[in-house]
């Protein structure tokens, strides 16, 4: 069985695991307040060029998007983010359930655009019946995309423009950011996110960890964040296991290098699933290729490729996702070729 379902299948790269068994015996302060996690802040605000920020530590993407989200927004305000955003369709209402509204504006190729950003902000403070609205407090986007599309600087420049205006915070949900960061497409750098966004994070989960993300608050964290991530049930007592995989993510350019192993992988995939005549729903640079398949050749594939489902193209055809990872080798993808 060849496994392309997704980027989080695999366990941790070896370098990360190592450390966790070196400094398993040794005596660590919890919650966070740990050598480890102190040397992995250091390194992630010097990579982002913020050293006045704040670093703090998740366990997973979903849980680090509720929490955010959760302690920026008043209890009045909603967040906006495209229709096609990971916190409005793949996260079960997690955000719902903190108690704040996902506001959806049209999405294009899984971005919004900043014109009409500011048209419906615009929009929303000009009705006289606002008072009995859910108010836009927040702007979310991710990078790349939930359609593993990318970004421009440019792009980036202008949304953030919008929330500066409208005095918004941006906050860039980067679970799958190294895959972004490697991809040769990409015009984006971890001090432009600094620069253009009030909070974001870098995704470990998918890109090498166990498990963990670390969010970047650039300008500091808002006043007691430890107490609101503690309330809402977030708070690692074992803050080290977090703290200990980010240092060695952000040793000696661990997390890139890993990174940009699953953008070749990918691109040799892509080259693939195009010989073989299977049509993609459309170009993707990171590591997330959609193709559509025949029903009839999708089920005699899964018997020996796993594969995500995405969404149903039409009758007799299915869109899915096959997604490369920072462990994804090239033997595997030669083996799918053979497959198809």
């Amino acid at each position: 069985m060849q496994y392309f379902e997704s980027d989080y299948t695999e366990g941790a790269h070896p370098a990360v695991l190592q450390r966790l068994i070196d400094t398993n015996l040794e005596h660590l302060s919890g919650y966070g307040a740990d050598p480890y996690c102190s040397a992995a802040r250091e390194k992630i605000l010097a990579a982002c060029g913020c050293p006045g920020g704040d670093v703090s530590f998740l366990v997973g993407g979903t849980q680090t998007n509720a929490v955010v989200i959760g302690s920026l927004l008043r209890r009045y305000e909603g967040v906006v983010s495209a229709d096609t955003g990971h916190v409005n369709v793949h996260e079960a209402g997690a955000i719902e359930y903190t108690g704040h509204k996902v506001l959806t504006v049209p999405s294009h190729m899984g971005k919004l655009d900043a014109g009409e950003l500011e048209a419906y902000l615009k929009g929303f403070f000009g009705d006289g019946n606002r008072d009995h609205m859910v108010f836009p407090g927040m702007v979310y986007l991710s990078h790349p995309t939930e359609y593993g599309t990318l970004w421009s600087k440019a792009e980036l420049e202008a949304v953030s423009a919008v929330c500066r205006r409208y005095e918004l915070p941006l906050f860039v949900d980067g679970a799958r950011l190294g895959y972004a960061l490697a991809s040769p497409e990409n015009e984006l750098s971890l001090p432009d996110l600094a620069r253009l966004t009030d909070v974001f994070y870098i995704g470990g989960t998918k890109v090498g960890a166990l498990c963990g993300e670390a969010v970047v608050f650039p300008k500091g964290a808002p006043a007691h964040l430890l107490t609101m991530v503690k309330q809402q049930g977030a708070l690692l007592a074992k803050g080290r296991l977090l703290g200990i995989q980010f240092d060695a993510l952000f040793t000696d350019g661990l997390y890139e290098r890993i990174a940009g192993n699953a953008i070749r992988t990918a691109r040799a995939l892509e080259t693939i699933l195009r010989e073989k005549g299977i049509p993609l729903l459309f170009h993707s640079p990171t590591n997330q290729i959609f193709a559509v398949l025949e029903d009839a050749r999708l089920a005699a594939l899964q018997h020996r490729v796993k594969v995500g489902f995405w969404e149903k193209k039409d009758e007799d055809h299915t869109v899915v996702r096959f997604a490369t990872s920072w462990a994804t080798d090239m033997e595997d993808v030669e083996a799918l070729r053979e497959i198809l």
